[in-house]
């Protein structure tokens, strides 16, 4: 089964930290970008960050400075270490792979289940 699943979601207080992963299927060979977006309540999905296959990485504004995304293709995973966490940042948060090679040969545009940070005041 080509699969994302996400691990790392909670409730923390206001200033605390999370730290996400995301973790592929061992059925998925080659990676292209990952990325972390997120959807609140009665809002849009929204991207967090992503990181390239070279490493390059990419942040929304309003995460830049907290959050730090980084990602191990031998372990097919990514992480998003979320520090300095705000009642704004809640939201569930999406992992997702633009590109892969897999098992079932090329696939595009694949997300994880989700995972619910909750941060309070």
């Amino acid at each position: 089964q080509v699969q994302l699943v996400e691990s790392g979601g909670g409730l923390v207080q206001s200033g605390g930290s999370l730290r996400l992963s995301c973790a592929a299927s061992p059925t998925i060979f080659t990676i292209g970008s990952m990325g972390w977006y997120r959807q609140a309540p009665g809002k849009e999905r929204e991207l967090v960050a992503s990181i390239a296959k070279d490493s390059t990485t990419n942040y929304a504004d309003f995460v830049k400075g907290r959050f730090t995304i980084s990602r191990d293709d031998a372990k097919r995973t990514s992480w998003l270490q979320m520090n300095s966490l705000k009642p704004e940042d809640t939201a569930v948060y999406y992992c997702n792979i633009d590109r892969m090679g897999t098992s079932r040969g090329p696939m595009y545009d694949l997300w994880g289940q989700g995972t619910q940070v909750t941060v309070s005041s």
